[in-house]
């Protein structure tokens, strides 16, 4: 458990209510409590652990609001839960996509001090993040293109490679003044090859799970999609060895690497040439299927730590590669997040929203 970040106690005062946010990934666990002002939310207190060290995330919580009580003396009766997983229905449960964790909002009222909770899928907490985002702020975001013409409350689409690949896509709600997210699982879509060597690339990986079902996109656009495509790479090209292919072998952070090396490095070098293509053919589709003329938010942690791959004519020229709608593409503004926080913001502005929903 590491704590990141605290707060003056005479800002207390200043808030008018406060709302328990969580980011469950299949890598890290993060929970803030935030102050909120204006509808906005302030990050106060902000706890990181390790999703896979943990059976159960109730005592993870029951930590943070123990630490705000004792510290702070806050009562935080209200939270929302963003997990990388398919959340029911109901809102009320979420079995984790890349490890055992299962999380019920029921146990956790039973076991906690906290009066409500509902769940979202992560990349929902995403979409309601950028909400929040400034656009004016470097820390928040990198504009790969800009469009002159204003485009307000058109569709947003948000995409996003890590751990998984998640996506959302988000209309404008008129009566709570802001863009709601609708969640997704395209990124469980198949993977569309249009050549005879991608097709080599998706029946190599399939060929190493043992499984006949379709490639999706995740298998390709994630961190272990970025070791997919370099084992192909290795296998098919035979490059010679360098300095740094013995490393990226031996290493369990192998996606890291790739990145890493990926100018110095021939089989790196390709392998991101490939993933580049193939996420903005992803994100292509996903724009024209949902129509995003608002914007194309490109999260994820592989995407704020490799930038230069959105900014490359491989990506651009393939996002815009269409056969009779280049126009549309073309007017679409293009977008990378940076801030790490981002889902732990979504998540909390998601409890704003619903409360003020529920007074509507």
């Amino acid at each position: 458990m590491n704590s990141i970040k605290y707060f003056n106690k005479e800002l207390i005062n200043t808030f008018s209510d406060f709302v328990l946010g969580l980011d469950v990934g299949g890598t890290n666990t993060n929970i803030s409590v935030a102050g909120v002002k204006e509808r906005k939310p302030e990050i106060l207190i902000s706890f990181n652990y390790k999703s896979r060290e943990q059976n159960s995330i109730i005592s993870s919580i029951n930590q943070t609001l123990s630490f705000a009580k004792k510290n702070y003396n806050l009562d935080i009766k209200n939270a929302c839960i963003a997990a990388a997983g398919v959340v029911s229905s109901s809102q009320d449960l979420v079995k984790l996509t890349n490890t055992n964790l299962q999380i019920s909002t029921k146990e956790i009222i039973e076991n906690t001090s906290l009066q409500s909770a509902f769940i979202i899928n992560d990349f929902e907490a995403v979409g309601y993040a950028i909400n929040l985002i400034n656009h004016n702020d470097k820390n928040d975001i990198h504009i790969i293109k800009e469009i002159k013409e204003i485009k307000n409350k058109k569709p947003k689409a948000v995409i996003g490679a890590g751990t998984g690949l998640g996506k959302c896509i988000l209309n404008y709600n008129n009566e709570l003044n802001c863009y709601i997210p609708s969640p997704s699982e395209g990124g469980h879509g198949d993977f569309p090859a249009y050549n005879e060597n991608e097709i080599e690339i998706a029946n190599y990986i399939k060929k190493t799970r043992t499984s006949h079902e379709p490639l999706t996109y995740e298998e390709l656009l994630s961190g272990r999609g970025i070791e997919n495509i370099y084992k192909f790479v290795k296998f098919k090209n035979k490059f010679n060895e360098t300095n740094f292919t013995k490393e990226i072998d031996e290493s369990t952070e192998k996606a890291s690497l790739i990145s890493k090396y990926k100018e110095v490095d021939e089989a790196c070098s390709e392998t991101f040439k490939i993933f580049t293509r193939f996420y903005a053919r992803c994100a292509k589709n996903f724009v024209l299927d949902s129509l995003a003329t608002g914007g194309l938010y490109i999260a994820g942690g592989i995407a704020s730590k490799n930038i230069s791959i959105f900014t490359s004519e491989e990506f651009l020229n393939e996002f815009t590669n269409s056969y009779r709608r280049s126009d549309v593409l073309e007017s679409v503004p293009i977008y990378v997040v940076k801030n790490y926080d981002v889902s732990l913001y979504g998540a909390c502005f998601a409890a704003i929203i619903k409360k003020l929903g529920e007074k509507k």
